[in-house]
């Protein structure tokens, strides 16, 4: 429920910005915006199965063909309703099987087809959403390249971002990559042996990265696991001027890995997705990637919890 309000906040900030305005009084039962029910699951089912249901039928009262809806829909409400879908598929984060349907169901039209992925934009894609994920966002970018409607210009950009969202998917191997040390020696993500690394990719002065390098050093539990050699922290800073990386490198641990990537490779092969830093990538000791793209250090600790 937590996660739900944040992302409700910053999203009802961005819908704000084009609310229509005030009606006339006289004209106020006509503009009343237009609002989208969820169907809901039968009775008799229990509770595991009432959202075993609601991932395939969540959208069943929705009308895909009736376009006039869009332009009367409480945007608002209708983007808090698409985040509690998401929310009730989040249990799976690697399924994307129940987006892609309903990706199929919205593409009966161009003006249909843009609304939803407008929202898919905003809940799964915005690098300050808590429910971004990419493997819900590629069968969104996948929709919108099997459309007829797109020219070759816009097509560019979900092109793009569908080559970013399958780079280093969950359970798989994550892209290899050369690190370069302050002294000038040379390694390897997959040349750092331990049973979980964390690939913390920062900027210097960054606030975000601050608050990330704190919370994995007051963590007992990754401190521990820093200690006996279980987890290694890579840092590893993507662009290209080091003066400030120089500068700031003695606030890096000791015991951490902190590296910069010479050359920008990172960046020129898109070897991670750096639109938005801090990065944390949790992966284990064959360097499959276990969690993706986040700024969540209580994430990381659960993940590795529950493996335990």
């Amino acid at each position: 429920m937590r996660r739900l309000t944040i992302l409700l906040c910053m999203l009802l900030t961005v819908v704000s910005c084009g609310r229509r305005r005030k009606a006339p009084a006289s004209d106020a039962a006509a503009e009343r915006p237009a609002v989208f029910l969820p169907a809901l699951p039968p009775s008799r089912l229990g509770a595991t199965e009432q959202q075993e249901w609601l991932r395939w039928h969540y959208w069943d009262r929705f009308n895909f063909s009736d376009t006039l809806f869009l332009a009367r829909a409480d945007t608002a409400q209708l983007v808090e309703a698409y985040a509690r879908y998401i929310i009730l598929l989040s249990d799976r984060p690697t399924d994307g099987a129940p987006i892609d349907t309903l990706m199929r169901r919205a593409s009966t039209s161009r003006p249909m087809l843009d609304y939803f992925a407008m929202m898919a934009r905003m809940v799964l894609h915005d690098p300050n959403s808590p429910l971004r994920n990419d493997e819900f966002y590629i069968p969104v970018l996948e929709a919108q390249l099997r459309a007829p409607w797109y020219d070759e210009y816009e097509r560019i950009a979900p092109q793009y971002d569908l080559q970013i969202a399958r780079q280093n998917r969950i359970g798989q191997p994550a892209n290899d990559f050369r690190y370069t040390l302050a002294s000038g020696r040379v390694g390897t993500l997959y040349g750092v042996k331990a049973e979980y690394v964390l690939l913390f990719i920062n900027n210097p002065g960054c606030a975000m990265c601050r608050e990330i390098r704190e919370a994995i050093t007051s963590s007992p539990m990754l401190t521990e696991m820093i200690e006996r050699g279980r987890l290694k922290v890579l840092a590893i800073y993507p662009d290209e001027d080091l003066t400030e990386w120089r500068a700031y490198r003695d606030q890096m641990p000791a015991s951490w890995i902190n590296a910069y990537d010479d050359g920008c490779v990172i960046r020129e092969k898109l070897l991670y997705d750096l639109h938005a830093i801090p990065a944390l990538y949790l992966l284990d000791r064959d360097k499959r990637v276990l969690v993706k793209d986040s700024t969540d250090v209580a994430q990381i600790e659960e993940v590795i919890d529950r493996r335990s």
